[in-house]
């Protein structure tokens, strides 16, 4: 199966799905048509929204591509935690001159919708998030003709992906930028997550399906590294949302180098759930505040983070970003996909030698 997968891509490079407008048909159809595999994000879309980017990417690249969609979340908030983080946002809504969100907008992102358009019309490969589809589901998108990847941060994470049917796992490690895709989301276990390089071996021994590796993966030596530990490919965000394909927000790409951010921390200040940004006065004066409430919360800023990027004032904006951002390159997202490729040569011409000297000992 990992060659039924690989097989699709001649690079071992995934774009990651950044949700929120970053992952373009443009970006996702440059880095196929370099060889790797490009991602379209669903995430917050409509299904009409989601079926005419495909429609789009399909107009831009005949080779294969991925959507990822979001899966549906349990209903756990507390409806007062809510309504008191809604109050202490009411500052914020005065100062950007908008109002606060509906909370209670909707919870499953279109899913089941989303899902029927990807049996009626499928794709070459589809992936999940924050959680784990049915065994039904998945096992109907095989029939269609489509690989399918989830996401998981722990090895009882990935279990529970081999257990359901699917045909590769995304080794989510703490680095990543974004969202961390929890199969459920426990406060208590905030902050815990497991490195890359240790999570890929720990999962590598729990299960035999091939692992997709992510993480804050900004080199193609870093690309080895995962690959040398047994990862299939390593899938990449934050390196190509600084690419000019991005569809990310001007402000949020200059961030990213930025010496006024010096490092990420995740954060429920935007979402509810946790993920990774940069350091910015919003995160810092509302992060410790925030509930665990998600999709509420998202739901809730979203206009704050709207007017914020609207007045270009990257202290009011989700700046996603995995831990490597200060690594970005603005570089078109076909020569960044070149230059990893040289850089991941020689990263395993280095080790060919250094193996070869130790035999010479």
């Amino acid at each position: 199966m990992s060659s039924a997968l690989t097989d699709l891509f001649p690079y071992p490079i995934v774009q990651a799905p950044m949700a929120g407008g970053v992952s373009v048909p443009q970006l996702a159809a440059a880095v196929s048509e370099a060889g790797g595999l490009g991602f379209l994000a669903a995430g917050y879309k409509t299904a009409d929204g989601m079926y005419q980017e495909i429609k789009q990417i399909r107009g831009l690249t005949g080779r294969p591509f991925g959507v990822n969609l979001f899966m549906p979340q349990p209903e756990h908030a507390e409806t007062g935690a809510v309504e008191v983080y809604a109050h202490q946002l009411a500052g914020e809504a005065a100062w950007y001159e908008t109002e606060l969100g509906d909370p209670d907008s909707g919870r499953d992102d279109g899913y089941d919708a989303k899902l029927a358009v990807l049996l009626d019309d499928p794709v070459p490969v589809a992936s999940f998030h924050f959680g784990v589809p049915s065994a039904e589901a998945l096992a109907s998108l095989r029939r269609a003709g489509t690989l399918t990847l989830v996401t998981a941060t722990t090895a009882e994470e990935a279990l529970a992906v081999e257990r359901a049917g699917a045909d590769a796992v995304i080794v989510q490690g703490l680095e990543a930028g974004g969202h961390q895709g929890t199969h459920r989301d426990i406060q208590e276990n905030d902050g815990s997550g497991i490195g890359l390089l240790a999570l890929i071996a720990q999962v590598r021994e729990a299960v035999s399906l091939p692992l997709v590796a992510a993480g804050g993966l900004m080199r193609g030596s870093q690309i080895a590294a995962v690959l040398a530990a047994g990862a299939s490919a390593a899938q990449l965000g934050t390196a190509f949302l600084a690419t000019p394909e991005s569809g990310a927000h001007a402000v949020h790409k200059q961030a990213l180098t930025d010496p006024l951010y010096v490092r990420t921390e995740l954060t429920r200040a935007f979402s509810g759930r946790p993920a990774r940004g940069l350091v910015n006065r919003f995160l810092r004066e509302h992060g410790p505040y925030a509930p665990a409430a998600y999709p509420e919360v998202h739901h809730l800023t979203a206009p704050l983070r709207k007017a914020a990027a609207k007045a270009g004032d990257p202290q009011g904006m989700a700046l996603w970003a995995g831990q490597g951002h200060r690594l970005a390159r603005e570089l078109p997202a076909a020569e960044l996909v070149e230059v990893l490729l040289a850089e991941l040569s020689d990263a395993g011409t280095a080790l060919s030698g250094r193996l070869d000297g130790g035999e010479g000992r």
